[in-house]
């Protein structure tokens, strides 16, 4: 097994923490001097990063996230400036001792119950499969490269 993936968690199995000694055992473990079979996980995942399905799955979520996050952020911005600087119409009254502060603060909650579904309709309808597929190909090159091209 290759320990130089970088989505391997050293801590997690053990290595980097202290010995029974008191001093650090070695983050990696030594690797043997045995000859390379094609490329590294970290090549493996620099390929995917460029390829173009990896750029159709990011291309995808910002033009999601980039657009839904300024909008909901200027409606931040709008309510806090109109709670600042027209108290008078945030005091207006809509029905009975609801004003315009209360609906428009119930607007941000409602709004972000809102994004938070579109995001996930979005993300489930538009990046979800294409994002699994890319990460069980990587997986499966990291696996290849990992038992030298040899099934299990």
């Amino acid at each position: 097994m290759r320990f130089d993936d970088p989505w391997y968690d050293a801590l997690a199995s053990g290595w980097g923490e202290l010995d029974g000694a008191g001093a650090g055992s070695p983050a990696v473990p030594h690797q043997s001097a045995a000859p390379e079979h094609g490329p590294s996980a970290a090549e493996i995942y620099l390929e995917v990063q460029r390829s173009p399905a990896f750029q159709q799955v990011r291309s995808r979520y910002r033009r999601f996230v980039v657009p839904a996050t300024l909008a909901f952020l200027a409606w931040y911005v709008a309510y806090v400036v109109a709670a600042t600087a027209a108290p008078a119409l945030m005091a207006r009254p809509v029905a009975g001792a609801v004003n315009v502060a209360m609906v428009a603060g119930l607007g941000q909650f409602l709004s972000t119950f809102l994004l938070t579904w579109a995001y996930a309709r979005h993300a489930r309808l538009r990046r979800d499969r294409a994002a699994l597929e890319l990460r069980w190909d990587t997986q499966e090159l990291t696996r290849l490269t990992e038992t030298g091209g040899a099934s299990r």
